[in-house]
């Protein structure tokens, strides 16, 4: 389990000027610092046909935004499929823009529309906002399908870490709705149980990134209710994991979040569901953001676009 020099490297330098950890800053100093981050080591923003932000209003007057990737050959007036993306960042930091050149490279590799959500974060708005705007988004996107120029019959949901966690449990809640008929699930080391003893939450708690400490403040914060066992925060939890969408799963070797992973993947295709599971070597948690960085990140989403064109258009036409 030997990180590669690139993550050792990152690791060396983040430890070595003693960068205070999420935990030792305040809600606004840990968004500028993963706004930066992100910043110094994303990836270069590639063009793509359109993008479009978009205004998703509720009930009650208020709206939902999210930002709409159409891949740089797009037909303005063809009906793509669709990947509707739910950012990484602990509920808590994150956004839109820090994740914007990833889901532009999705658009484009994938061949596909991204609509990428602006979900409300904590503390501010604890769970479950972020649950009730992830399947706000969904259900209102499928309904307005004809205004955004998708298919409603091709539809996935993606997100890293908090984001997959936010994948997971709003095809469980559709599922049970009953209302929606996703085609895929693609989650980038999502967090699937809050709280876990398996070993590698204890083997990478300290010097891997996402230490303990960060991972607590992001939980405490995003559930002050201590609302850990709920399904709805830890996926793994529901009552049952079967008849959901196929899904890719990517996991970083050194991340403690990786045993929990593969264990929700485990009960996954014990109760039936098909997961392809794409294990990085020697990476860390929230890798697949900094590109800049690591050369892995775009090998990565590379591969997850392939997955993505077969399950969203269909295999046989993966290649065109």
């Amino acid at each position: 389990m030997a990180l590669t020099d690139q993550a050792q490297a990152l690791l060396d330098m983040v430890y070595r000027v003693g960068a205070p950890r999420f935990h030792e800053l305040t809600v606004t100093q840990a968004r500028h610092s993963f706004e930066k981050l992100q910043f110094v080591f994303g990836g270069e923003p590639e063009a793509v046909a359109s993008t479009l932000d978009v205004p998703m209003a509720r009930p009650d007057g208020s709206a939902l935004l999210a930002r709409l990737y159409r891949p740089l050959d797009a037909d303005p007036a063809v009906a793509l499929p669709l990947l509707i993306y739910f950012h990484g960042g602990g509920w808590c930091v994150g956004s839109v823009q820090s994740h914007d050149a990833l889901c532009r490279q999705l658009a484009n590799l994938a061949g596909c529309a991204v609509l990428s959500v602006d979900y409300r974060l904590a503390p501010e708005h604890p769970f479950p906002a972020a649950v009730e705007d992830a399947l706000f988004a969904v259900q209102w996107a499928l309904a307005n399908a004809e205004q955004l120029t998708v298919d409603p019959g091709r539809v996935g949901l993606g997100g890293d870490s908090a984001g997959g966690n936010l994948s997971l449990v709003t095809a469980l809640m559709l599922r049970d709705l009953g209302v929606a008929d996703l085609r895929f699930l693609c989650l980038i080391y999502p967090c699937t149980e809050i709280e876990s003893r398996r070993v590698s939450r204890d083997r990478f708690s300290s010097g891997y990134f996402l230490d303990r400490e960060s991972l607590v403040w992001f939980f405490e914060r995003y559930l002050p209710g201590g609302e850990a066992d709920d399904w709805r925060a830890s996926p793994m939890k529901a009552g049952s994991l079967g008849d959901l969408p196929p899904m890719l799963l990517v996991t970083a070797e050194c991340d403690p979040l990786t045993d929990d992973s593969v264990a929700f993947a485990d009960r996954v295709r014990s109760e039936g569901g098909r997961v392809e599971h794409l294990d990085v070597d020697g990476m860390v948690h929230g890798f697949i953001t900094l590109g800049k960085w690591f050369p892995e990140a775009r090998t990565v989403v590379e591969q997850v676009a392939v997955r993505l064109r077969c399950e969203l258009k269909s295999c046989d036409d993966a290649s065109n």
